[in-house]
């Protein structure tokens, strides 16, 4: 089931072929086509954020996040993330709406969607106030060292700190020229830390992205080629469904059963990919999920340097045909 991420949670697919073989008697091969699949999958939870920061004499003093959520909310953790600890005063709201479309797991659980909000949002922040957007979040993890019993974040501050600087300094952050566009974005998830910078052009008058600079802190890595492997592939998860992948549903049932309605990203679409990891000998921590979520940031915020556009729902081809 590669690709099948959250999907391999859930068994309904194995109770349906033990009842067939119990009814008839017999063991059976149980197949799901596509359009099986597609009708009767689960499928990831929608989610809406409503952000809000006050600012007083060019410092952000508050940070209010509104989350709505089909069939959930985010983890209890999650709270605990970054900005906790470096703006005085933060608010978490969620709220639950039920449905009876079959909603579970997806890669980077809630964190795919926070992660695109959250550092879409700190970019307007800096571009309101007038500052780099990677200085800006510098100075916001510089502000957190020390509040951790205070706030009771999970984050690391100096991890944050080293992963940035490592994303900045190897994607040549602001030094590629007029014509390359950059975004930054760093999240934490799943005891990782990652920030990635994308560059984007303009290439016969519509925005591409040529490349991705990720760096990790994920302690000592183990095995370097299956590390950089699952870094890749988060990051191309991440750019897919932040382009592509609407699925609408009509009735409670999908209206796209295969691909010639479903539109996910292509080979010919992945950028290059160039991965760094923070040099540690701390225990190693969780590498298949925590790529994705920076990286419909990163994109988002390159694409408004490049178009003027600033994009704020997966996914981004809906509100721009020239991305499709």
């Amino acid at each position: 089931m590669g690709g099948g991420f959250g999907r391999r949670l859930y068994g309904d697919f194995s109770d349906e072929a033990a009842e067939i073989s119990q009814k008839s008697g017999k063991p059976i091969q149980l197949v799901f086509s596509r359009e099986d699949d597609m009708a009767a999958g689960t499928y990831r939870p929608a989610s809406k954020y409503k952000l809000t920061a006050t600012i007083k004499d060019r410092e952000i003093t508050g940070y209010h996040l509104v989350e709505a959520c089909v069939n959930g909310n985010m983890y209890n953790a999650i709270p605990n993330f970054f900005p906790a600890g470096a703006i005085p005063n933060v608010r978490i709201d969620t709220n639950n709406f039920e449905s009876n479309i079959t909603t579970g797991a997806w890669r980077a659980p809630y964190t795919n969607f926070l992660g695109f909000a959250e550092n879409a949002f700190f970019d307007e922040i800096a571009e309101y106030l007038e500052v780099d957007p990677i200085e800006l979040r510098l100075d916001l993890y510089e502000k957190a060292k020390g509040n951790q019993e205070e706030f009771g974040y999970e984050y690391d501050p100096e991890k944050c700190i080293a992963v940035s600087k490592l994303a900045r300094e190897k994607s040549g952050w602001g030094t590629r020229g007029a014509n390359v566009f950059q975004g930054f974005a760093m999240y934490y998830s799943h005891n990782t830390h990652v920030a990635e910078v994308a560059d984007v052009v303009i290439r016969d008058g519509q925005p591409v992205i040529e490349k991705v600079t990720c760096a990790v802190h994920c302690g000592v890595v183990i095995n370097p080629l299956a590390a950089k492997n699952q870094v890749e592939g988060g990051i191309v998860d991440g750019i897919g469904h932040a382009l592509f992948g609407n699925l609408t549903f009509k009735d409670g049932m999908p209206e796209a059963t295969n691909f010639d309605k479903f539109r996910l990203i292509r080979m010919s679409e992945i950028p290059e990919i160039e991965v760094h990891f923070v040099e540690s000998l701390e225990d190693p921590t969780g590498l298949g999920e925590p790529s994705l979520p920076p990286a419909g940031g990163a994109i988002a915020n390159a694409l408004y340097k490049a178009i003027g556009k600033r994009y704020q729902r997966f996914p981004f081809a809906l509100e721009n045909e020239a991305l499709g």
